[in-house]
């Protein structure tokens, strides 16, 4: 599809993505490419990130890939000085690390409910935390007024309540939490602006085919209001949108990108239903009513 977003939006800016060698993170790691950005890739498979890289300058993209685990600190700071020494400054961290299974909560062992935390929590705050001498004002390869930004892949699940997904939706949870502090304290002290992106069901993706396999998906449509599958381009057209100066005053924000899924509810009768039904109600309400005592107040 084609981007309503200048091809030179992000021009002269340097992200990293971590998480970016497939699906969303990759789509979104594609597009800050395209529209400027040189991009840095970090994951823990290093035939995918090869394969992203490889994809990546494929459409004269100025990529690198480096390997790492976002719950290991060191890492995390290896990382982001690689990417500062290779592209000489850091303007963009997007948080897209994750872990996710399905699990009812009786099956769900501590170690998995820990390592979905991990990931997706601690590797989050892992990265911001790392990240912040070279994304504040004045930081290295910045001007003393100049600010990055971070994105987090947060989700959905923990608006209301998901089966089979407590400890992604505990995860995601915090790392909304994370979200608005940072860009409280951080947008306070350094300029850095710290937003989130929660998808809802994206077609192509790993998550899609783990959570939501192809079996599950005309029941799963039937509940969404637009009744279709979100794409890849929707997730990193909203990264653009907050990494341009479109979105220079958005801070603290959590940007629900789901086609409205989640207000959605099952329907508890047919539409078609609906009228017959209000009519046979209201002719029993103002029976009930007839020769009632009036009252006066």
């Amino acid at each position: 599809m084609e981007s309503p977003f200048r091809a030179d939006v992000l021009k002269g800016k340097v992200a990293l993505v971590t998480g970016g060698g497939s699906g969303i993170g990759f789509e979104i790691s594609a597009q800050l490419g395209r529209h400027g950005a040189a991009v840095a890739v970090m994951g823990r498979r290093r035939p995918v990130l090869v394969a992203a890289v490889s994809a990546l300058r494929d459409q004269g993209i100025r990529a690198i890939g480096l390997e790492g685990d976002v719950r290991k600190q060191e890492d995390a700071r290896r990382v982001l000085e690689a990417t500062v020494e290779h592209f000489g400054k850091l303007d963009i961290l997007v948080n897209g690390a994750a872990g996710n299974f399905l699990a009812s909560p009786e099956d769900l062992s501590p170690n998995g409910f820990r390592t979905v935390i991990e990931i997706d929590s601690v590797g989050t705050y892992t990265m911001c935390h790392e990240a912040l001498k070279y994304l504040k004002k004045g930081g290295p390869g910045k001007g003393p007024s100049m600010g990055g930004l971070i994105i987090n892949i947060s989700a959905t699940l923990h608006y209301t309540a998901s089966w089979y997904q407590l400890h992604v939706s505990a995860a995601k949870a915090a790392v909304d939490s994370i979200t608005r502090s940072l860009a409280l304290e951080w947008g306070t002290d350094y300029d850095i602006r710290v937003n989130g992106i929660a998808p809802g069901p994206i077609e192509g993706t790993p998550g899609m085919r783990k959570l939501a396999p192809e079996e599950m998906k005309v029941r799963t449509q039937e509940y969404m209001p637009l009744f279709k599958l979100g794409q890849k381009w929707d997730i990193a057209m909203a990264a653009l949108y907050l990494a341009s100066d479109a979105g220079k005053f958005v801070n603290g924000h959590t940007v629900v990108v789901d086609g409205g899924l989640w207000l959605s509810r099952p329907r508890h009768i047919p539409k078609e239903e609906v009228k017959e039904l209000s009519r046979v109600v209201e002719g029993k309400s103002r029976a009930s009513n007839v020769g009632a005592p009036s009252s006066k107040l």
